[in-house]
């Protein structure tokens, strides 16, 4: 069993927080680990990437090599499509729809999305309106990885055990509110897949 995870998006935006889940998780429940991750320019609006990888067997690379990765998890989706060569055949892509418009000649919405969709598996989610409407906007990367779940080699309730760990420190509402992005991320990616 070996699952090799790449995360994007750009500073702010919880890239690290969700491989510190993914960490946390593989850990308990005992398989190895590596992890490697690039930060941009600036902490907040520059790039962030960061690869994960998980297995039953001992992980002699942090780094993903080109076409083995089998999903890319995105906060943003411009920076999904940076990633694409690593991708494997037929891995997965899941990403917020929201852009994080940070140069001036930003590409248009509806080409990226098309480009995201002509890949077999992907998945498009409005993380950000769900994570808003749940009443709190930082957990968009968290509906994200529920999203990504059931394609993760790691139990559900493993993970959701990583998240309470994570976050136990700001207070039960903040676990609870993170929690249930978790949950309607996964919900929400199962109809899609279905």
């Amino acid at each position: 069993m070996k699952t090799n995870i790449i995360l994007a998006g750009v500073g702010g935006q919880g890239i690290l927080t969700i491989a510190a889940i993914l960490d946390t998780a593989a850990l308990e429940s005992n398989l190895n680990i590596k992890q490697s991750e690039v930060h941009g320019m600036s902490q907040r609006g520059g790039a962030v990437q960061s690869h994960v990888r998980i297995s039953d067997k001992e992980i002699f690379s942090d780094l993903i090599p080109q076409g083995k990765a089998d999903m890319i998890i995105a906060v943003e989706p411009m920076e999904l499509l940076r990633y694409l060569p690593y991708l494997k055949k037929d891995g997965y892509l899941i990403t917020d729809i929201n852009p994080f418009i940070n140069i001036p000649d930003y590409p248009e919405l509806e080409d990226l999305y098309n480009e995201i969709k002509s890949h077999p598996n992907s998945i498009l989610i409005d993380a950000k309106k769900i994570a808003k409407d749940l009443g709190n906007s930082k957990a968009t990367n968290i509906v994200l990885l529920g999203a990504a779940s059931s394609l993760i080699t790691i139990n559900s309730e493993t993970l959701q055990q990583a998240i309470k760990t994570l976050f136990k420190r700001k207070g039960e509402r903040i676990v609870n509110k993170n929690l249930e992005a978790f949950i309607i991320g996964k919900e929400m990616a199962t109809e899609i897949i279905s």
